[in-house]
Order: structure tokens, then C-alpha cells, then sequence
């Protein structure tokens, strides 16, 4: 398939900038809930059905994204493997320094293997030469898995063993004791993932309008260029200045409602 070469004069803007309004709008959740459960500020709408669905729409908007970029790399086992060792790292770190906002299974745990498997088996995703095929087989998998975490697939019902849950976390299926700060799991979110890696072959085919391929935003278009290096520093970061408005400039301010 045809791609473009992996320079900023070829890139596409328009992805760019999608994913970095998606991982902006992540910070400023992840800044509401470390308020919320972290300094226990009480923002009434921050567990609305709206914020959720905002929250998961951003969230797969950003995993489909990372789909399409699949098309433009020449190693993505590489990127895969690097994002991966960034989410065990963050594993580490939360499980040594953060006891309670331990991360087993974040966004960078399921990226990293989604793009790993993408290397793997291109080749025979590829076998499906109509990209709009692979997008409808994508929703469904996603469709029909999506209740997975409630041992339903499709109409189908199915029993896990309780010893055996405790190493399907990654697979979407937990137990009861399990917890995760940050919780993506592979099923149903891998078929989010593919069907972005589908619709990949469009945008590196230039088949998509013009203004996909134009620069609007530039320093949005500059974070979504560098999202991995955001999502590594920005929950430090945030602590950091909320610990120290909270507990040395504020203190006052803990416990308030907004």
C-alpha cells in the first residue's frame, strides 16, 4: 500500500490535531478527578452521564487514532515495545510511590500491544483489500464483545473460574478484588484500535478531504505530535502543583465543593 514518507512536510495535520485536542481534554480530566479523589474537592458533575460519555468518546477517539498512525510507521513493533516498557514503567512507579492509584493495565499497556500485534499479523489484516470491510468487522467485534467484563459475548453468557480471573485483566474479564487507577482493556478496545488501522489505508492513500492533510492549529497539532511524552508527565506534574497549592499556598481549599 502506498505511504506517505515520515516527515512533517507529508504529515497529516488534521490527525494530529484530533489527537491533540483528545489527550489536552485528558489532562483536564485527569486534573478533575485527581481534585476529586485525590484532595477531595466535590465537583458535582464530574461523574455525570455527560462527562462519561465525553470521557469515553475522547478515550476511543485517541485509541482509533493510534490505529491510523500504525500506517505511517516502518517499525511499529518498535513503537509498540516502547510503548509498552512506558506502561510497565508506569506500573512500577504508581505501584512503589502511589499504593492507592496503583495502574495494572493503562492506555500504554494497551496500545503498546495492539500496535505489537499489528506488526505481527499486517500481512494477514491486509488480506482484507476493501478497508470500509474491515472497519464494519471491527464494530462488530467491538459490538459484540463489548460486555465482556459481564461474561456476555453477543447473546452468549459464559463462567470464568475465579482463580483463573485474576490473569485475564488484560482481556477485559476481572475479579471482584481487582483494581486498576486506569483501566483499558484489549477486549473490546483492540477492535477500536483496528478499525482506526483501517481507515488508516484512506488517509495514507489520500483519499480523505484536503483539510485532513493542512495545518490549522499548530500547537495543537505539536502536543498530538508528542502525546506519549504528555501522558508520561502530566499526572506527576499535576500532583505536584495540586499537592502544593493544596498543603502549602491553599490548605484551606481542601474539601471544598464546586
Amino acid at each position: 500500500m502506498k505511504k506517505r514518507k515520515k516527515n512533517l512536510g507529508n504529515r497529516v495535520w488534521f490527525i494530529d490535531e484530533v489527537r491533540g485536542i483528545a489527550i489536552i481534554l485528558m489532562v483536564l480530566y485527569h486534573l478533575c478527578f485527581d481534585l476529586v479523589y485525590i484532595f477531595n474537592v466535590r465537583i458535582d458533575i464530574f461523574n455525570s452521564a455527560p462527562v462519561n460519555f465525553m470521557r469515553d468518546i475522547f478515550a476511543g477517539l485517541f485509541i482509533f487514532i493510534s490505529g491510523i498512525s500504525c500506517r505511517f510507521s516502518s517499525n511499529n513493533f518498535k513503537r509498540g515495545l516502547i510503548c509498552l516498557l512506558c506502561g510497565i514503567g508506569v506500573t512500577l512507579f504508581t505501584f512503589f510511590f502511589m499504593k492507592n492509584e496503583v495502574i495494572y493495565f493503562g492506555i500504554l499497556h494497551m496500545l503498546g500491544i495492539s500496535v505489537i500485534l499489528y506488526s505481527w499479523f499486517e500481512k494477514i489484516l491486509n488480506k482484507i483489500k476493501f478497508p470500509i470491510f474491515g472497519i464494519v468487522i471491527s464494530g462488530l467485534l467491538f459490538y459484540f464483545t463489548k460486555e465482556i467484563s459481564k461474561y456476555k459475548i453477543g447473546i452468549w453468557s459464559f463462567s470464568v473460574d475465579e482463580n483463573l480471573k485474576k490473569w485475564l485483566f488484560p482481556f477485559g474479564i476481572t475479579s471482584v478484588d481487582f483494581h486498576s487507577w486506569d483501566y483499558f482493556p484489549l477486549i473490546p478496545l483492540i477492535f477500536v484500535f483496528f478499525a482506526g488501522c483501517y481507515f488508516g489505508v484512506y488517509v495514507t492513500e489520500n483519499r480523505l478531504p484536503e483539510f485532513f492533510y493542512k495545518l490549522h492549529l499548530k500547537p495543537i497539532a505539536f502536543v498530538g505530535r508528542h502525546t506519549l511524552w504528555v501522558y508520561l508527565l502530566h499526572q506527576p506534574i499535576l500532583y505536584g502543583v495540586l499537592y502544593g497549592v493544596f498543603y502549602y499556598v491553599c490548605p484551606f481549599m481542601a474539601n471544598v465543593r464546586l
